[in-house]
């Protein structure tokens, strides 16, 4: 695995449990006319956190709906834990936690009060559900706002305990729709921290986000879906060999223009004439190189930018459009 975030614990993906325990195969839905999944395929192995990245319009929620039991597929197969899950909400779904993207919580209840509706939903009750609320109050950092309304909550702990309430019952398996949208930097952080700590718990998350800097951070693999197909999947190392490779994207930014017809060691943009950009694969061995050709044409450098492949260049590649388009 690529470990693109020095405070990431990566899962041992080679020691990971290759069985999953999410699978959808040939998943199929019209909405009308309009398509809105056409045979998307994906796997969720234990322990793994998976980013569902896509355009605006390509399928994902649809696909989360689905899973949740609140869509019903026109044709396709969901199983979980090697079993079929049937149409419609429950039917089988118990080891299924939803966090969706609108916080789905009770604002005139306080934070006790709502875990304890939705636990209660979840089938704990008693002693157990007691026990599950304190835990969930300390881990998200709201044990000293247990008895305030909701209402009056900033963002980011309605948030926090909008994830609360989708863990109370133990889930193996957990939906996060955009679960960090519209809160602070120190926010996201945190809820992050919470989810990597279920993780290291075994259990496997499946999430969706805009956020592509998060998803190349903190996932173990990504699949990209576009107009209702899945079209890759992998690791963020894997889909930057399979679609951009490893080159560095040199832009060099030039004080005046050189000679067109006298210069071949880089491409000049069309649009600005004291703009070369050149692939390398090897910066030390190449750029020294081009920087002393430059110099001997006559140039003189302003600014040397490099780009390196992300998953941005990535989704761009494959989808022809940045994420929130």
């Amino acid at each position: 695995m690529p470990k693109v975030a020095q405070s990431k614990v990566w899962a041992d993906w080679e020691s990971m449990d290759q069985n999953p325990v999410l699978q959808v195969s040939g998943a199929f839905k019209n909405y009308g006319q309009q398509p809105a999944l056409c045979g998307v395929e994906l796997s969720l192995r234990r322990g793994e956190w998976l980013a569902l990245l896509g355009p605006n319009g390509a399928g994902k929620t649809t696909l989360i709906r689905a899973i949740a039991g609140r869509v019903f597929l026109d044709r396709g197969e969901i199983r979980m834990l090697g079993t079929e899950l049937e149409q419609g909400k429950g039917s089988g779904r118990d080891n299924l936690g939803v966090v969706p993207q609108e916080i789905a919580l009770y604002p005139t209840l306080t934070a006790r009060e709502n875990l304890n509706v939705f636990g209660s939903l979840h089938g704990v009750h008693g002693k157990t559900l007691a026990e599950r609320i304190r835990w969930a109050l300390d881990w998200v950092a709201l044990t000293e706002r247990a008895n305030d309304r909701v209402g009056g909550f900033s963002g980011g702990m309605k948030r926090r305990l909008n994830i609360a309430a989708a863990v109370l019952h133990r889930p193996e398996v957990l939906l996060l729709d955009e679960p960090t949208v519209g809160v602070d930097p120190q926010s996201r952080e945190r809820i992050w921290d919470m989810l990597r700590q279920l993780q290291g718990e075994g259990t496997s998350l499946l999430l969706t986000t805009h956020q592509l800097d998060e998803a190349q951070q903190i996932c173990d693999r990504i699949v990209i879906v576009d107009h209702g197909k899945a079209i890759a999947e992998g690791t963020l190392e894997s889909l930057i060999e399979q679609t951009v490779g490893r080159e560095r994207m040199v832009e060099i930014q030039l004080e005046h223009k050189l000679d067109a017809h006298a210069w071949q060691a880089a491409v000049i943009d069309p649009d600005d004439a004291t703009l070369l950009r050149q692939p390398m694969a090897d910066l030390a061995a190449e750029l020294p190189s081009l920087l002393a050709e430059i110099q001997s044409a006559g140039g003189s450098v302003r600014d040397v930018h490099i780009r390196v492949p992300n998953l941005q260049t990535v989704f761009i590649h494959l989808t022809g459009r940045a994420l929130r388009e």
